[in-house]
């Protein structure tokens, strides 16, 4: 019998035909390669070292100031008809996709190695987790790829014992093929190219991380959310997080934001202290990505597919996320990050000056931020003080509640819950933020980012929403649905809500909710905190800004609905019927007289 690895051979040697590397290296995974990439990358200039004082084995790395960013106009989803790719995606036909990306490929390797990467997504021995392998000519790419995934040996185990690689059947487990080259990192020549059938990525002409870290974005969310569809789960841009309660209760809550609107500051949360006293804990199971599906209870339950951190560095200070600089304090590569005069590195918000910024130029504000907006560290999550063991559980976590939220200055509340699960799904398919610096393009512009998946589902949102309703069947436990808005504003401009480590008293109430030990209120948009429904005590905030946090403003959210359902809209002809239905319930409810709220 021929090795079950012939046909990944037999591909990494079509791979290397036609990029032509100097050589080939299969990585392992060990500690001794990684600090050989290390080594090489330190001596070519790919890596800068740090102060290993301060932060012993921690490197920065500077990117092409024309690649900082993901591409999503360059980011293509080439399913063979062009409507199962749906507005939310760029197409290209398959075979005009191909031929286009491959004549970059042709030659592209010279003289370089080409490093061959399997990887597992999620723990090795889940039964959730899926395997890849990507082929690439970056160092940068691979030492990022050994911390993000479990990266070497205990992957192409898997993939052998699997029999993963013996045909292109579509199985639960067969392997995706990922083939990237960073090229001339020429933005007019550069794609990243999806192939749900056939379960591949090519990436070129890029380094950066969302369109070259292979495992991340590309496969664990546009490839899995369609894999996740035909094997009845879900792949989400989402959070995992787990809080104990004083009375020995944990609950695992999932939370989607846009990216750069919080996760990784929640996931890693430290409760105030009077919870922290009462025994309120937090425990961290994943800051981006999450995979769910029903269990034999018919609970959701989830696995974090990464082993590590792709976080943003600005906006992480001791203020908003303290567990977050002490996680990558040690063994982090940073990216685009400026330098301190004793080669610290450095961000906005961290205390300190710059003296060189993320371009290695003297630092001069007229040149803008010392970091780069999207300035990022990479880091095991096993070095966080909040990871919690439960992350490499085979069988995942159970989760309580999904949240959905973004950043918006104006009408949405602080939090409410939606009525039922098919109410959730409009809540999370009507989702809007304004956009960050993790996308290139305009920042601040408000845009409709169902599920926070607008950039990572590979299939027509239609579908998607249809797959999402699917799950409310007989025998189902669901997960209660919340929105959250951290950064409602007052007429000053000023954020009405403290957030960080105080949003677990927005939690706090969810899980009463989970529970049933509050009741709330009603409204046409769902389920608020009733009065001193949510715990103050401590909390510097003035009554009438709780309030302003909490108002329904009715003729607002009646010109949303109607936006909503246009937003709808792009998704036909394969808007499911019931997701159209909801939103008209909740306008007809709206346009009801107030007294209506407590029985909506």
């Amino acid at each position: 019998m021929a090795s079950r690895l012939d046909a990944l051979t037999s591909w990494v040697t079509e791979v290397a035909a036609l990029t032509r590397p100097a050589n080939i290296h299969w990585c392992d995974g060990s500690d001794a390669e990684y600090a050989a990439l290390v080594q090489r990358m330190l001596q070519s200039g790919d890596l800068i070292e740090l102060n290993q004082q301060t932060h012993p084995g921690c490197y920065l790395h500077r990117s092409d100031p024309a690649d900082v960013a993901r591409v999503e106009h360059l980011t293509f989803v080439c399913h063979p008809q062009r409507e199962d790719t749906g507005p939310n995606n760029h197409w290209m036909a398959p075979d005009e996709a191909h031929a286009k990306i491959d004549a970059l490929f042709d030659g592209c390797m010279a003289g370089r190695t080409m490093y061959v990467v399997p990887y597992c997504m999620g723990p090795v021995d889940s039964p959730l987790a899926r395997c890849g392998v990507e082929i690439t000519d970056s160092p940068y790419v691979v030492a990022n790829m050994r911390i993000m995934t479990r990266m070497g040996a205990a992957a192409l185990a898997r993939i052998e014992r699997e029999g993963l690689l013996s045909n292109g059947a579509h199985s639960n487990g067969t392997f995706v093929k990922g083939l990237h080259s960073t090229g001339e990192l020429d933005p007019e020549r550069r794609y990243i190219m999806h192939f749900p059938d056939e379960l591949t990525i090519k990436s070129y002409g890029s380094g950066y991380g969302g369109n070259a870290l292979l495992g991340k974005k590309c496969h664990a969310l546009r490839i899995a959310s369609n894999q996740a569809r035909s094997e009845g789960w879900l792949a989400e841009h989402m959070l995992i997080m787990g809080i104990d309660t004083p009375w020995g209760e944990t609950h695992y809550i999932a939370a989607a934001f846009p990216s750069a609107c919080g996760k990784t500051n929640l996931s890693m949360l430290i409760p105030p202290e009077s919870y922290q006293r009462d025994g309120w804990k937090v425990r961290t199971i994943g800051d981006d990505i999450c995979w769910m599906r029903p269990g034999q209870d018919g609970r959701l339950w989830a696995i974090n597919p990464e082993a590590g951190f792709f976080g943003v560095a600005p906006g992480t200070s001791s203020n908003s996320n303290p567990n977050a600089l002490q996680t990558i304090a040690r063994d982090t590569i940073y990216t685009n990050v400026a330098l301190t005069a004793d080669n610290q590195p450095w961000w906005e918000g961290l205390p300190g000056t710059p003296v060189i910024d993320w371009q290695g130029r003297p630092y001069d504000p007229a040149n803008g931020p010392a970091a780069h907006p999207n300035s990022r560290f990479t880091v095991s999550a096993r070095q966080c003080p909040t990871w919690s063991q439960e992350a490499e559980a085979a069988q995942g976590v159970p989760i309580s509640a999904i949240v959905f939220g973004g950043r918006r200055p104006s009408l949405v509340p602080l939090v409410f819950e939606a009525h039922h699960w098919s109410h959730g799904v409009l809540v999370g398919a009507a989702m809007g933020s304004e956009t960050t610096a993790a996308a290139t393009g305009a920042v601040g512009v408000m845009r409709r980012d169902s599920m926070a998946m607008k950039p990572f589902c590979g299939y027509h949102y239609g579908d998607y929403f249809a797959h999402w309703l699917s799950f409310d069947r007989a025998g189902a436990r669901l997960p209660k649905v919340f929105h959250v808005n951290w950064f409602r504003k007052g007429r000053d401009g000023k954020f009405l809500w403290p957030g960080f480590g105080d949003n677990l008293r927005v939690l706090e109430w969810m899980i009463a909710r989970v529970e049933g030990r509050l009741d709330g209120v009603r409204t046409p948009i769902g389920i608020l905190p009733g009065p001193a429904e949510l715990k103050l005590d401590g909390l510097d905030i003035e009554r009438r800004h709780l309030d302003e946090l909490l108002a329904v403003d009715h003729t607002g959210w009646q010109t949303e609905l109607a936006a909503i359902g246009e937003y709808l809209d792009t998704c036909l002809p394969r808007l499911p019927e019931r997701l159209r239905k909801e939103q008209q319930r909740v306008a007809e409810a709206l346009g009801q007289p107030r007294q209506a709220d407590a029985t909506t």
